[in-house]
């Protein structure tokens, strides 16, 4: 075997080597569960407790039925946008039938949209809702659930990017619930939930928003380099949960389900990633919260939970809390104008960027603008490795003129290999005397190669 044959094996053995010690070093950080400050302890101190959601208006043994005659089991109004269409069942208030309309599900233009929310008693059901836990004594029947009849109060027939939709309950015991859903041209709901207290007497009640899931969606990619599942960021710290390590969560008995939370001081937002598509729960900059991850064994439910603080609302008085829901296309762009408009922390980071997330990241943004001045993203990603090419070309310079070296001393090489016999110590040291003599390194030609790695390495990631 000669000297460039060694090299060459050489440099593929260390690169897997380096990938192994990378994960090694520096793997995915455990959950940090970060003590929440007195104040949010103290608003928190009878917190809300979200429950399990069934399907609307059947209860939680629904059987699974077709879309179409889940979707039939409840009056509803419809969801138009330039990017959406779908509708929202008044049975329980629930985002539950969404569709994307830039997106198909195959490549052939003429397949069907992709369809995101779909209502419990679907197959793969997925969805979103709104309700009150209640707290300081207040019946459970005196707040809305997840099935509880809203009624349409304005909007009209339809909720769009121009005409928000007020949905009402009054509860018949002093209590008026409103619920006011708007859209904007993207993928980001508002949901500004509301209580009136008409009564004479205090109550105490916690808002919460779910998104939740029935069994685990049939078309997972199931790819290692590739997050799918839970995903959310409390505090600066991103977590992520896969599929198959949400029901090892510990079990909680008075919510007869497994259950992980996470206190939530000042920024954060948690919820559901597939490989394209995402639906998570946002809160406003500066709102606490209660991030909870939790998995229901008896009707076979995943869902996610921003169980909100307490409130107090006195006689006559009104209190209300607005947050986000996304539920689109994870498109860069997009949620990169989400974080800094809005204000959610770490949003891009909803896209997996792999280990290499410090180089993978520019290389993107890259690709991206490029895809902008060019138009055609075969171009672009030509155009890019062109680019990185000429990047790295003083490290190729340093490989070829080392490998060239090597090739000039094979002559003399091969003349030490025979006078040197079986004597391989020998051998050795001749060898590093002639590497001596004419000033080369052996290793100039593995190093070069070993640095490309893994920015090639995100470069697939990226593409």
């Amino acid at each position: 075997m000669d000297d460039q044959n060694r090299n060459l094996i050489l440099a593929t053995a260390l690169s897997f080597l380096v990938i192994l010690v990378w994960f090694l070093l520096f793997p995915p950080p455990p959950p940090e569960e970060t003590p929440a400050p007195a104040e949010v302890a103290q608003q928190q101190a009878e917190p809300g407790v979200a429950p399990t959601p069934g399907a609307a208006g059947t209860g939680t043994g629904a059987g699974v039925v077709g879309a179409v005659e889940a979707l039939g089991r409840s009056p509803r109004i419809d969801l138009r946008t330039a990017r959406l269409e779908g509708s929202i069942s008044l049975v329980g208030g629930r985002i539950d039938d969404l569709r994307l309309l830039d997106y198909h599900e195959t490549v052939d233009r003429d397949s069907p949209n992709v369809t995101l929310l779909q209502p419990a008693g679907a197959p793969d059901a997925y969805y979103a809702l709104y309700g009150w836990s209640p707290a300081g004594g207040l019946s459970p029947d005196a707040v809305p659930g997840p099935n509880t009849p809203w009624r349409v109060e304005s909007g009209g027939e339809a909720l769009t990017e121009t005409t928000p939709v007020t949905l009402v309950w009054d509860n018949g015991a002093g209590l008026i619930f409103r619920r006011v859903m708007s859209i904007d041209a993207n993928y980001m709901f508002t949901v500004t939930q509301s209580v009136e207290n008409l009564g004479d007497a205090e109550v105490r009640l916690a808002p919460y928003g779910i998104v939740a899931r029935h069994g685990v969606p049939g078309d997972l990619r199931r790819f290692y380099i590739l997050h799918e599942g839970v995903i959310g960021v409390a505090d600066g710290t991103l977590t992520e949960t896969d599929w198959s390590d949400i029901p090892d969560l510990p079990f909680d008995a008075a919510e007869q389900a497994n259950v992980l939370s996470a206190p939530v001081a000042r920024d954060g937002w948690i919820g559901f990633t597939d490989h394209y598509w995402m639906s998570t729960l946002a809160a406003r900059p500066g709102q606490p919260f209660t991030a909870v991850t939790k998995y229901t064994p008896a009707t076979d439910t995943f869902q996610t939970d921003m169980r909100l603080p307490v409130m107090a609302v006195a006689p006559g008085a009104t209190a209300e809390i607005s947050t986000w829901l996304f539920s689109g296309a994870k498109e860069w762009a997009t949620i990169r104008d989400y974080q800094n408009d809005l204000g959610i922390d770490r949003f891009v980071d909803a896209i997996d960027w792999g280990w290499f997330f410090f180089l993978t990241k520019p290389i993107f943004m890259a690709l991206h603008y490029l895809n902008q001045l060019i138009g055609n993203m075969g171009w672009a990603i030509i155009g890019l490795t062109f680019i990185i090419k000429a990047l790295l070309l003083p490290l190729a310079y340093k490989s070829y003129v080392s490998m060239s070296k090597m090739k000039a001393l094979q002559p003399e090489m091969e003349k030490i290999k025979e006078t040197a016999g079986d004597d391989r110590m020998k051998m050795q040291q001749e060898v590093m005397a002639l590497y001596k003599r004419e000033k080369v390194n052996p290793a100039a030609g593995c190093l070069p190669i070993l640095l490309q790695i893994p920015i090639f390495f995100s470069l697939y990631k990226v593409i």
